[in-house]
Formats: structure tokens, C-alpha cells, sequence
């Protein structure tokens, strides 16, 4: 199976980059699944109703959140109506929707997908990820209940994104990074047959300070003091993931690739 995954769409060029290349990517690199973060879509902060429905229609087969899951108050009643949206499966314990999910790919072949947040560094406290997504690989496993497994792990420390790598391996086809907004340089398959890259990166402008516009962010740095509201940089967005190529069979990862399309990122794809 042939599977992109694409990190945090940032604001309105994140979502512009989606909208305008995704189909056109899906027949170009053959893809048979499609997962898209999309928690920073709106305004930067969560994803909304309408914004959703426009990642959707767009191409992408599953949308998964973050810690900002809930920022956008119409995804608290949304995301309980669309089975295609998956919020981190430690969240909360009274939060609507689902972690994760069995879906269907062309073929017959069933895809599960599950998120995760971290704990380290976190602005708050959330149950732990290990202990959260272990039942979920034991009852969906590789090559049995499902044909490719794709983890997106949401948080700060590579090193806690690593743990949760090494954790799954064998047991998820993907296991990838999402919540930073730059992708790392180290996609690789590990030892069991999991595809691991510790952050897939955003979907957005790149000149930028992590999506947002650089003036905000820039004072606060340099004089400590908020002048105004962080907004998204609306420049040019490179759509940043990783595409891996799974074996049906077994569920393992064939192949991987950093994504790097458009904007001002050095290119790289499939």
C-alpha cells in the first residue's frame, strides 16, 4: 500500500496547499491512503467544522488532531458526526470522538489509525501515551485484523517520539512525529519493519517562525513583551510528510521518503 502522511496544515496557506495540489499528488504518486494533521488549520489554532470538510473533500482519507483538538468549539459536536477525524486517544477521558479507528482502502484492505500526545514538555498534563495505544495495536494487529497500522505521535521531545517508535516497531507500519513544524532529517525504517520519522513537519509557509508570521514571534523574543496576536504567515506553504510503502501481507514498511512539496524547502518526494 502506498501511504502519505502530511504534518500540521498551518492556517490558510496550509490549507491553500492542500486544497490546490493534494488530488493532483494522489494520481501522480499512485497513493492508496491519504492522512492529513490538521489541528493549526484554522487561524493557527484547531480546525474548524467548514475547514475540515474542505480537507476532506480535498483529498485526505483521515484527519488527525492535537492538543488543540477542541480550540474550535464546533469540533467538540464534529468530530462525534465524522468517523474520519481522529483526536489523540489521550486527551481526556470525557472527550467526544475517537482515538482511533479502522478504516477501509481500495482493495478491501483496512488501515488503522491512531494519535497519541506526548507528555514531555507539554503545556499540560495528559495520561500516558504507552499505556494508550497499547490495547489498540493488540487488538488490531498487522497482517491479522488490519493491513497497515499509521501512529502519528503529537508532541514536543524527539526522544519521547523515538521511545514511541521503538515501542511499536513491528506492531505499526508508521509511527510518526507531528506538533513542532520542522521536519527532521531522520525517516527510517526500524528494525521490526516500522516507518519512523520523529517529525513529518508542517503544512505551511516556511518563512515563518514555526507558521506564524515573523513579527510577533521576533518582539517576544527579543523584547519579552506581546505587542499583539500571534496570525499565520500567508506566504507560498511546503506540504511537509512522509510517504512509506507498506507489504500487504505482513503490514511492514517496504519503503520510506521524506515529502517535501512546494514552497521553499528543498523538494523531495516518492
Amino acid at each position: 500500500m502506498r501511504i502519505l502522511f502530511l504534518g500540521d496544515v498551518m492556517g490558510r496557506a496550509g490549507r491553500a496547499a492542500i486544497t490546490g495540489r493534494l488530488a493532483g499528488l494522489r494520481d501522480d504518486w499512485r497513493l492508496d491512503f491519504v492522512v492529513v494533521n490538521g489541528e493549526n488549520a484554522t487561524n493557527g489554532a484547531g480546525l474548524s467544522a467548514d475547514h475540515a470538510k474542505a480537507l476532506l473533500e480535498a483529498g485526505a482519507d483521515v484527519i488527525t488532531l492535537g492538543d488543540h483538538a477542541f480550540d474550535q468549539k464546533d469540533m467538540l459536536r464534529f468530530v462525534e458526526d465524522e468517523p474520519r477525524i481522529i483526536r489523540p486517544l489521550n486527551y481526556s477521558k470525557a472527550a467526544p470522538g475517537r482515538g482511533a479507528r479502522v478504516f477501509s482502502a481500495p482493495g478491501g484492505r483496512k488501515v488503522l489509525v491512531a494519535q497519541v500526545l506526548g507528555q514531555v514538555f507539554m503545556k499540560r498534563p495528559f495520561d500516558d501515551p504507552f499505556s494508550a495505544i497499547e490495547p489498540v495495536l493488540k487488538a488490531a494487529p498487522l497482517g491479522v485484523q488490519v493491513n497497515a497500522a499509521l501512529v502519528d505521535m503529537h508532541c514536543e521531545a524527539t526522544s519521547e517520539k523515538m521511545a514511541m517508535g521503538h515501542w511499536c516497531d513491528g506492531r505499526a507500519s508508521i509511527v510518526v512525529g507531528t506538533h513542532t513544524h520542522v521536519p527532521t532529517a531522520d525517516a527510517m525504517i526500524l528494525p521490526r519493519g516500522t516507518a519512523y520519522q520523529s517529525d513529518a513537519g508542517m503544512c505551511g509557509d516556511y518563512n515563518s517562525v514555526i507558521g506564524m508570521d515573523k513579527a510577533e514571534p521576533l518582539n517576544r523574543f527579543i523584547t519579552g513583551m506581546s505587542k499583539g496576536r500571534f496570525t499565520p504567515a500567508a506566504g507560498p506553504a511546503t506540504l511537509s510528510g512522509l510517504f512509506v510503502e507498506t507489504d500487504d501481507a505482513t503490514g511492514r514498511a517496504l519503503r520510506v521518503t521524506m515529502v517535501r512539496e512546494g514552497g521553499v524547502l528543498q523538494g523531495s518526494a516518492p
